[in-house]
């Protein structure tokens, strides 16, 4: 058996509890965080009949200046391919939500746009996330405690970019 210079021909040493306590935790908050998303954007489709990827679609053009957005920047906010943005896209426009125009700089970008309709959706859909969130997370844990884990888990921004900045308190009122 040859042996590379600078590696050891020994097996690596197995995780000491400590490490296998931190792995451990790891993973019961983000397995905790995906079911706990996956429950609230269901309850979302459920009462205002949005899929998922539809409401993360809308919520983003929401926000986005001009309530628009390239379809390359819509399908890296996704974490989608061209393909499956472009099926989206078709899907949420056959349904009057979103709209397409070209850009008037580069004849290649095409923008989606949102639509009254599709306002008006996600504004819905946004009031059935929050109050299944004031539910589901900030009842249990109060608000003090929300608002520490979302500026714990934002100051956490990949190395070279910036956390957005922090979310206003979450009322209590509906």
């Amino acid at each position: 058996m040859v042996v590379e210079p600078g590696r050891s021909n020994t097996a690596p040493a197995c995780p000491d509890a400590d490490e296998l306590a931190l792995v451990k935790q790891w993973l019961a908050l983000q397995s905790g965080v995906r079911r706990l998303t996956d429950d609230m954007l269901a309850t979302v489709e459920a009462e205002q009949g949005l899929a998922p990827s539809s409401f993360q679609a809308l919520m983003f053009l929401l926000t986005a200046p001009g309530r628009a957005a390239p379809m390359n920047q819509l399908s890296a906010a996704l974490g989608f391919s061209t393909a499956g943005t472009t099926k989206l896209v078709d899907r949420l426009e056959d349904a009057g939500l979103v709209g397409r125009r070209p850009s008037a700089e580069d004849r290649r970008v095409v923008y989606t746009e949102l639509t009254p309709a599709g306002a008006d959706s996600v504004h819905t859909a946004s009031r059935v996330l929050a109050r299944a969130l004031r539910a589901r997370v900030v009842a249990p844990l109060g608000e003090d405690a929300f608002q520490a884990l979302v500026d714990a888990v934002g100051s956490l921004a990949p190395f070279g970019t910036r956390a957005p900045a922090p979310a206003p308190a979450v009322s209590s009122s509906p």
